[in-house]
Order: structure tokens, then sequence, then C-alpha cells
């Protein structure tokens, strides 16, 4: 979304914007009740041109709320914002059109005309060359959005927003998919505009970003601005105890635990056109991470184990017996769970409320009687894992829609969690989720391993990659380029396997 307006009275409870010589951007007082919820409780922050601001929360802060205010997409209950220029917004949930190409999504309802009022398609495609070619971005304009790798289609979300040419940029979430060296390139986009004189209002849940990028720093917990500071003014515990407000002591509790016999075996696994010839066994007790660039078709290899995908060739056996996983209900049904990388497109029933999109995967074996759902058991089990992830939520019947992006992925954690899985993979499992929701899936994952669990966990997030699995498969351009001991495994080795 992208406007500009000019100054006008204000009223309680109306949003207000009016031009300010210090700031592109001031926020006071704001109010945003929902129903069993405040959302936010008198905020005020202030964020001037040519700086990177970082708003720091736990998810359920409030930060997205705040941001959607300011954007224009939520009205507040009482308070003002007062905004010099254009703002355009990156939100942590895409807003594509799967079905649409990216030239046309990049500049939908702006395209260019013909003097005949027709979209000029070659200026469209060479208006969008020109962009990504500015901004680094190696996608075809032309290209279905729908065809891309969400990686890509976080980058053409980026590339939207910096297209509006918007004094006031925000972005949500922006590296959830990202890789390292795609990380290091929206840093150049954003040191760009900073220079511009632009204003960037950076939420992340990647502690790290934080002091690679930011010049001042916004902490929000449970609706409130607990602390406002120039970057320089934390160090990386400080942060942490500001927005969990408690000190968190080990963010990946991986012990060093003997592994068992071989769960997963795969052998010359392909799919034409996608990966070929991946092969690498999988054992009880073991966290086992895949690592890879964009592109290196890590999701296709887990969507292909859990029957999402046929393959051309090569076997699967489980506990030394080949087996045909031709569909998602095979897999469930041999002990496997799958959480798959895009909550939004291909995980959550929005509209539907928590308990009905956690009870999915169990509405049969030990919760039918006579034919009929024993939903008090059914209640019971779906309140346990909800619990157990720590999911923020006024009850179990409130629609997963109105959650935040980190409390939906723990509604997705928590449903496979009730399918008690023998075999679990994980495509991001930390995807937008804050740093004390981090450590508890962290802690879950390795209890489930320690217990006997086989656990697949495909990562675009190093730290995470090296702090918890026990042996490190690496994936370049649909094949294997290299598997690593935990011992061996470092960040240097990981990155020249995935880009050489």
């Amino acid at each position: 979304m992208s406007y500009r307006l000019q100054a006008t009275g204000y009223q309680p409870g109306a949003l207000v914007y009016l031009s300010c010589m210090d700031y592109l951007l001031e926020v006071q007082g704001v109010r945003k009740a929902f129903p069993g919820v405040l959302a936010l409780d008198d905020v005020s922050l202030n964020v001037r041109g040519g700086a990177v601001h970082a708003l720091m929360g736990e998810n359920g802060a409030g930060k997205s709320t705040l941001m959607n205010i300011v954007a224009g997409l939520l009205t507040p209950d009482a308070g003002a914002v007062r905004l010099r220029g254009r703002v355009a917004m990156i939100h942590q949930e895409l807003h594509l059109m799967p079905s649409m190409t990216v030239a046309e999504n990049i500049f939908l309802g702006r395209e260019p005309l013909t003097r005949f009022g027709f979209v000029d398609d070659r200026a469209l495609a060479r208006r969008t060359a020109d962009l990504l070619g500015a901004l680094g971005i190696d996608v075809d304009p032309g290209a279905q959005v729908g065809d891309l790798a969400l990686a890509q289609r976080q980058m053409i979300e980026i590339a939207r927003a910096v297209s509006r040419d918007a004094d006031v940029l925000i972005m949500d979430e922006p590296t959830s998919a990202l890789s390292d060296r795609e990380v290091t390139q929206l840093f150049t986009i954003v040191g760009d505009l900073r220079a511009r004189g632009n204003a960037i209002i950076y939420i992340t849940h990647k502690i790290d970003e934080v002091f690679r990028i930011a010049d001042e720093v916004t902490v929000m917990r449970d609706g409130r601005i607990v602390g406002s500071l120039p970057a320089d003014r934390f160090d990386r515990d400080r942060l942490i105890t500001m927005m969990v407000g408690r000190e968190l002591t080990q963010l990946f509790p991986k012990d060093n635990v003997p592994t068992g016999r071989v769960a997963m075996s795969i052998r010359g696994l392909s799919v034409t056109g996608m990966f070929s010839d991946v092969s690498f066994d999988l054992r009880w007790g073991e966290i086992f991470g895949v690592a890879g660039l964009a592109g290196s078709k890590r999701t296709e290899l887990a969507e292909t184990i859990f029957g999402l995908r046929r393959a051309t060739s090569g076997e699967i056996a489980l506990d030394g017996v080949a087996v045909q996983i031709h569909s998602p209900v095979a897999a469930i049904d041999r002990g496997i769970a799958f959480l798959t990388e895009d909550r939004v497109l291909t995980g959550l029933f929005l509209p539907l409320t928590v308990h009905e999109n956690m009870e999915l995967p169990v509405l049969k074996g030990e919760f039918l009687s006579g034919g009929f759902v024993q939903e008090s058991k059914l209640l019971e089990a779906s309140r346990a894992a909800a619990t157990a992830v720590r999911v923020k939520t006024p009850d179990l019947f409130e629609p997963v829609q109105h959650l935040s992006g980190g409390n939906q992925q723990k509604v997705l954690v928590g449903r496979w969690l009730m399918t008690a899985p023998r075999i679990l993979i994980l495509d991001e499992p930390t995807r937008g989720v804050d740093v004390g929701a981090r450590a508890e899936i962290h802690r879950l994952i390795a209890t489930l391993a320690a217990e006997g669990a086989a656990v697949i966990m495909i990562s675009s997030d190093m730290p995470e990659i090296l702090g918890m699995s026990d042996r490190v498969m690496v994936m370049r351009q649909g094949r294997v380029a290299g598997i690593l001991e935990r011992s061996e495994a470092n960040q240097v080795d990981l990155m020249r396997l995935a880009a050489h």
C-alpha cells in the first residue's frame, strides 16, 4: 500500500497524517484492542529518515498490529500517527497472486498503458527487468509467481515494495525464507535506501541481523514499548531479556546423544526436472539437517518423501523395508509428519479455529469410537499440544487468522505433535518465530529426538542448522553436495558446498 496524505484535523480514535520535519513517522499514544486481547496499549514511536529502525519483540507483542496501523490497514482505537511522505509495507505473509507473472504482481494496478488504454506488456516487462536488475534479483519478469520458490517470492515482494518509491518502508520478517547470500543482497538494498534518506522499519526475530543493519532499536512486549535506544547500546543478552522478560540460557538445547539404527534409507531418489540421485540414511534419535541456497530443491525433496510428489526413480525404505509413499495419508499412516515451509499457502486453514487446525491429521484411530469423534478427548489433546508449544491465543476456538504469524507457526508444530510422529520432517520450523518461541521449538525437537524420533530439519538459518543437527546434508541445484558430521560442520564449509 502506498499513499501521500496532507495534514488533517484529529479526533479521538481517528488515524491522523500530519507533516513533521523532525521525523518521517511519529506514533503517539496508539491503542488497539481486539475481542479478548489488548494488542496495543499507549504506544509511541519516532522514526527518522536515513536510518534503519529495528522493531523487536516476541510473537504477539503487537509489532505487526502497529505496522498495519501505520500502513493504513487497521484503524487505532485511540492515538495519532503522523506520516511525512509515502509508506509501503512488506508483509510477513506474502501477498502475491500465484497465477500472475512476476511483472504483473510487482506493478499490479500501476501497469504502463498504451495510448489506447491497454496494458503495455513490453513496457511492463522492460520496467520490471530494470527494477530486478537494479536490485540484483535474478528472476524472469514473465515467470508465473506460483512456480517460484518461497525465497524467490519473498524477493519479489521486496521488489514490489521498493518499486513504490516510498519514504517509509516497513519490512516485516523480510528474510524469513532467505539464505545468507540473499540476506546480504537484501542488506545492500536496505543500505542504498538508507543512503537516499528513506526510513526503514525492520521487524525480525533474527537477533544477529539487528546488529548488522540497525541504527536504532525499539523493543515491544505485551502491546507496550519497553525500550528504545541506539543499536550500539544493546548487546545480544540485553536485547533478548528485554524482549522476553527473562533470560534465555540456551537457544540450541541439542545434546550429543547416541543415535540408533537406520530409520529411513533414501537411495537414488529423483524427480525429473527437480532433483536427482539423492541418497542418505536417517537414524532413530538423529536430527538430520538439510542446508542449501534457494533453488537447491530441499523442499521438493521433503515433499516427495511425504508423498506430495511422485518420485520418478529411487527407493525409500523404513526400518529396512522398501515402501511406496504416494500420498500424505500413506506417510502419516507410517508415522511420518511434515511441517511445511509456507504456513499460509500450504499449512493452515486460516478461517478455521486453532483447535480445528490442530485436529485435522488425527480425526481417526484413538479419537474415534463407534464411528464418532470423541470431541472431549480430542480437545484435551489439542489443548495439551497448544500448551507445549506455547500458542498465545484467547482460547482454542479463536480463528487462526487472528493470531500473529509466529503463533500460527506454533499451531502447525502443535498439530504434528498430536500425531506422535516417529519420523518428523520440518521445513523451516522457526520461520517468523520469536526468540523465546524459537528456543521452545528447538527444545521440543531435541526432546523428540532424545526420545527416539528421527528428525529431518530443513533450514535457511545457518546457526540453527549448526546448533541443532547431528549431521548436515548440503544440497546444490537438486543434488547432494556433501554430508558433514556435527563435529566437522561449520558455516564456511556449508556455504562452500552450497554455492560452488
